[in-house]
C-alpha cells in the first residue's frame, strides 16, 4: 500500500508521511489491549459511515432523475369505466379517531356502486361499540360500509387484512390506518395509475395534521418527510425497490395474491409484501404530489413504540426477504439498495458498540496526538452524522422552498433524537436477529391535533420499564466523555459528544415526564372521555 504513494512527490509523499506512517506507527506502538479496542472502533465507524454515504447516494438519485417523477395529473392512461375498489380500515382500540376516519372515507369521491368500505376491527375496548354504531349510522345513510369484528386477533393487522380479503369484492384495495384523514379525491388521483398493467401498488405521501402541536411532533414530521421525499422519491425514480407504508396506498388485488398474500411473520407486513410483490415483477408507483394527512404520536413512548416496531420489522424482513432478493434476477444495483434499505437499523447496535468504545478510544489515542483524530475520525463522523442533517435539510427544502431555513433550528435535536432511540431500537433489533417474536404493538392515537387539545386518557400509554433510566445513565456517561474531551483540549469532538448527551437525556426525560403536565396544571388525572358525538356527513 505504501508503494502506491512513492511517486509522484508532493501530496502522495505528504500523505504517506503524515497519514499512513503516523497511523501505523501509532498502532504498532499500542499494546495488544489498545489494538483490541481500536480495531472494532474503526470498523464500527467505517460501517456507520457507509450508511451515511448511502444517504448521500439517495439524494443524488433523487435529483438525477427528477424528470421521472410520477404525477397524479399525468397517469399512463384513464379508465373509461372505473373499476371496483375496496377500502379497508384495519383498527385496534382506536375509539378516539375511528369516527374521524369513517367520516373522511365516506366523503371519498367515487361511484358508490363501485365502492366497498370494510371496517376490520380487532378491538378489545369501547372502540367496538363506537365503531359499530358509526358504521350502522353511515350505512343507514346509504354509504357502502360494513363492520367486521374478530375476537382472536390472529396475525394482528396482517391477519385482519387477510380476513377482509376473503369477502372483499374490489379489484383494487385501498388501505388507511385509523389516524389518517384521506382527501376526498384520493381514489380518483390514484386509480388511473393502474391502467399500466404492470403496476401493483401506488403509495402516496404522508402529511401531518398536528405537525405544529409540539417540539416532538415537529421533529417527527421532519423525519418522515425525509423518508417520503428522498427515500421513496430516489428509489422510485430509479427503478429500485421501495415499500408500501401500510396505509395511504392502493394495491392491485392480483399483486397481493400472486405475492403470497398478507403474512404476519414480521412486524412490518407491508414491507414484506412489497418485496415479495416486486420480486414477482410488479412495479410500484410513488405519487409525491398526492398528500394524505395523518396524526403524529404526541408522546415520547408512543413514538418509541412506533420506531421500535418499524426497526424490528425491517430486520425481520431482511432475514426473510433479502435471500430471495439476492437469488432473484433483478439488477445488482437493486440488490445493493435492498440490502441498505432493509439492514439500515443495524446502525443502532453499532451505535451501542461505538458508545462503549468512544471514551476508551479517546483516552488511548490522546497520546497519539490530536491531528490523527482530525484527519481520520472527523471524516468518518461527518459521513455518518452530517449526512443525516443534510438529508433532512434537503427534504425540507423540497417541500417548503420558502420556509425550509426554519428546519435548521431542529436539526441538532433531530440528530439527537435519533441517537436517543438507540437503546430501545437496539433491543428490538437484537430480538429480530435471534428470531424472538413479539406482538404487534400499536401506536396510541388520541385525536390530538392543535395546541388546545390534550391527551384525554392514560390507558393507552405504554409501561416505561427501566429503559428511560438507562437512557439517563448513558447520557451521564457521555457527559463525562465531554468533560474529558474539554480538559484534554480535544474540542473538535465536543459538538458530536454533546449530541449524544442531548439525545439520551431528552428521550429519557420525555419518557418519564409524559402525563405529568396534566396533573401539574389540573391537580388530578383527567377524566376518561365520553363517546364522541356524531359528526355530520357530507353527501
Amino acid at each position: 500500500m505504501l508503494a502506491l504513494f512513492a511517486a509522484p512527490r508532493g501530496f502522495g509523499q505528504y500523505f504517506r508521511t503524515h497519514f499512513l506512517d503516523t497511523t501505523f506507527r501509532g498502532l504498532y506502538q499500542a499494546n495488544a489491549f489498545d489494538t483490541a479496542l481500536l480495531i472494532p472502533y474503526f470498523i464500527v465507524l467505517i460501517w456507520l459511515a457507509s450508511y451515511g454515504l448511502h444517504r448521500y447516494t439517495l439524494v443524488y438519485l433523487y435529483y438525477k432523475n427528477r424528470k421521472k417523477r410520477a404525477s397524479s395529473d399525468n397517469p399512463p392512461g384513464r379508465f373509461a369505466d372505473l373499476p371496483r375498489v375496496t377500502v379497508q380500515l384495519p383498527i385496534f382500540n382506536e375509539q378516539f379517531v375511528i369516527e374521524r376516519l369513517l367520516e373522511a372515507v365516506c366523503k371519498l369521491q367515487y361511484p358508490r356502486e363501485k365502492l366497498e368500505i370494510q371496517v376490520l376491527d380487532d378491538s378489545t375496548d369501547e372502540t367496538v361499540e363506537v365503531a359499530n354504531a358509526a358504521v350502522e349510522r353511515l350505512a343507514a345513510l346509504g354509504y357502502p360500509v360494513t363492520y367486521h369484528h374478530r375476537t382472536n386477533r390472529e396475525g394482528f393487522k396482517a391477519g385482519a387484512l387477510r380476513e377482509g380479503m376473503k369477502t372483499a369484492t374490489g379489484e383494487f384495495i385501498a388501505i388507511f390506518d385509523a389516524d389518517f384523514v384521506p382527501p376526498e379525491d384520493f381514489l380518483l388521483r390514484c386509480i388511473h395509475q393502474f391502467t399500466a398493467l404492470d403496476v401493483g401498488m401506488v403509495q402516496t405521501r404522508w402529511t401531518h395534521i398536528n405537525r405544529n402541536y409540539s417540539f416532538l411532533t415537529e421533529v417527527e414530521a421532519i423525519l418522515l418527510d425525509g423518508h417520503f421525499v428522498l427515500e421513496h422519491g430516489g428509489r422510485s425514480r430509479n427503478g429500485l425497490f421501495f415499500n408500501f407504508n401500510g396505509t395511504a396506498g392502493m394495491w392491485r388485488r392480483r399483486a397481493i395474491e400472486e405475492a403470497g398474500g398478507w403474512q404476519h411473520d414480521t412486524l412490518t407486513e407491508d414491507t414484506d409484501l412489497s418485496y415479495r410483490a416486486q420480486i414477482k415483477g410488479w412495479r410500484f408507483v410513488y405519487l409525491q404530489d398526492v398528500e394524505c394527512p395523518a396524526e403524529l404520536p404526541v408522546e415520547m413512548t408512543a413514538f418509541k413504540t412506533q420506531q421500535a416496531r418499524w426497526a424490528k420489522g425491517l430486520i425481520q424482513c431482511a432475514i426473510k426477504d433479502l435471500p430471495m432478493v439476492l437469488r432473484s434476477k433483478v439488477p445488482l444495483r437493486v440488490k445493493i439498495e435492498a440490502w441498505y434499505h432493509l439492514t439500515a437499523n443495524l446502525s443502532y447496535p453499532l451505535m451501542i458498540i461505538l458508545s462503549t468504545l468512544l471514551l476508551p478510544a479517546m483516552i488511548i489515542r490522546f497520546y497519539q496526538g490530536w491531528f490523527q483524530m482530525l484527519y481520520i475520525d472527523l471524516p468518518l463522523f461527518m459521513a455518518s452524522t452530517f449526512s443525516i442533517s443534510s438529508f433532512y435539510l434537503v427534504s425540507q427544502r423540497e417541500l417548503f422552498p420558502k420556509k425550509w431555513p426554519r428546519c435548521l433550528l431542529f436539526l441538532p435535536f433531530l440528530m439527537a433524537q435519533g441517537i436517543g432511540l438507540t437503546l430501545t431500537n437496539t433491543k428490538v433489533v437484537l430480538e429480530a436477529l435471534i428470531g424472538h417474536q413479539s406482538a404487534f404493538a400499536r401506536t396510541p392515537k388520541y385525536r390530538v391535533v392543535s395546541k388546545k387539545d390534550k391527551v384525554r386518557t392514560s390507558k393507552y400509554r405504554k409501561r416505561l420499564g427501566l429503559v428511560p433510566y438507562f437512557e439517563l445513565a448513558v447520557g451521564a456517561y457521555f457527559a463525562a466523555t465531554v468533560w474529558y474531551a474539554v480538559i484534554n483540549e480535544n474540542y473538535i469532538t465536543v459538538p458530536f459528544l454533546c449530541l449524544f448527551v442531548l439525545g439520551y437525556w431528552y428521550t429519557g426525560l420525555m419518557s418519564l415526564l409524559q402525563g405529568r403536565f396534566e396533573r401539574l396544571f389540573t391537580g388530578r388525572q383527567l377524566r376518561e372521555p365520553q363517546t364522541a358525538k356524531p359528526y355530520p356527513v357530507g353527501v
